[in-house]
């Protein structure tokens, strides 16, 4: 349905989507202008934002947990050969296991942001509530809820914040959406939001 609409019309963003094995997202949102590939090992959680002109590639393994965005002009990738390109030239497109080729599993994980003009590259394991700032190139592990953004040009990113910080000021304004938050975060992670760093003794504290 998606690839159809985008043949006659322009950037649209169409509601549901329908998993390799068969399960159904009803409140994920995907562009018709986002170029999807390997579908058979794409994974979408529901309330999945993909925006428009990205680049999602399932290739070799590609999981997408709950309500993460992905903004536009990102590329999501599983699979790399442009190393396997140069080294093997004019031999390339005739080897079915060209040397230098990448394949690798990749995750992003629940409600995190991927901001335009980023490459998540294969293997990358993106920890769940992290933001990816624009023009970033992720690679690796990054933990749960880092705020990574670019270094110098070609290098890759770097943890320059925590979202925790961001979200307290919103979550003490609102403590009806506690619950909510501590549903997918985490009641530690729900306290780390709301009072900044514990102590072990004081966690205990809370704890109990």
């Amino acid at each position: 349905m998606v690839r159809l609409l985008a043949a006659f019309t322009g950037p649209r963003i169409v509601y549901g989507w329908v998993n390799a094995d068969g399960s159904w997202c009803p409140n994920t949102r995907v562009s018709t202008h986002t170029c999807l590939e390997g579908l058979e090992g794409l994974k979408l959680g529901d309330h999945v934002f993909i925006g428009h002109f990205n680049r999602v590639d399932g290739s070799n393994g590609l999981v997408i947990e709950e309500g993460v965005q992905i903004t536009n002009y990102s590329s999501i990738l599983s699979h790399s050969s442009h190393k396997a390109v140069r080294v093997m030239g004019r031999r390339y497109v005739s080897d079915p296991n060209p040397a230098g080729y990448i394949r690798k599993a990749t995750r992003i994980g629940a409600y995190s942001f991927i901001g335009p003009h980023s490459v998540i590259a294969p293997g990358a394991q993106i920890g769940k509530g992290v933001i990816v700032q624009g023009y970033s190139f992720v690679s690796g592990a990054v933990p749960d809820f880092a705020i990574v953004g670019p270094q110098a040009h070609g290098r890759p990113a770097t943890i320059i914040g925590d979202t925790r910080e961001l979200d307290r000021a919103v979550l003490q304004r609102h403590p009806e959406l506690q619950a909510v938050y501590a549903h997918w975060a985490g009641k530690d992670n729900l306290r780390r939001a709301l009072h900044g760093h514990l102590h072990s003794n004081e966690s205990e504290q809370e704890g109990t």
